[in-house]
């Protein structure tokens, strides 16, 4: 078993394996599997196979399979603030989760956003979602400026 972590960008052969993960993902979380392939096709579409620009979407390979991913994307002004990267998504196989996959994504896309001007980076998570939020905070991510609001409609 080799422990190198190989981060690249996504390809359309990752497709399976990120509504694998996702799905697993749901069964630790929800208890059961959401059925998200369309979202996921969306996503795809949009973050792999159109022009990139500022957009990523990265997978980690370890063992010779694809272990995680993380998406996300550098915008200015969303909310009135300047340039800034967003990360929408970051999710390891249960199996890989104590092998530094997710830290390795997370440095990965901080690097890459760096390198286009990019110096804070912000994301949201369900406030019951305790494993994801003790990762960001594991990162050094810790509550941010803005207050997210609601109501049903």
């Amino acid at each position: 078993m080799s422990d190198s972590i190989i981060i690249r960008d996504a390809r359309e052969s990752d497709f399976e394996a990120v509504i694998r993960i996702d799905e697993e993902i749901s069964i630790d979380y929800l208890g059961t599997v959401v059925d998200k392939k369309a979202y996921w096709r969306e996503i795809f579409d949009y973050y792999v196979l159109r022009e990139k620009d500022k957009r990523l979407f990265l997978v980690a390979e370890l063992d010779n399979e694809v272990a995680g991913f993380i998406v996300g994307e550098a915008r200015a002004w969303e909310f009135g603030s300047p340039l800034c990267g967003w990360v929408f998504a970051v999710e390891v196989s249960s199996r890989k989760r104590t092998r530094s996959v997710g830290q390795r994504l997370f440095t990965e896309m901080c690097s890459r956003l760096s390198r286009i001007g990019v110096s804070t980076i912000r994301t949201m998570v369900d406030i019951e979602n305790k494993v994801t939020l003790s990762f960001y905070r594991s990162q050094g991510m810790r509550t941010g400026r803005n207050i997210e609001l609601e109501m049903p409609i």
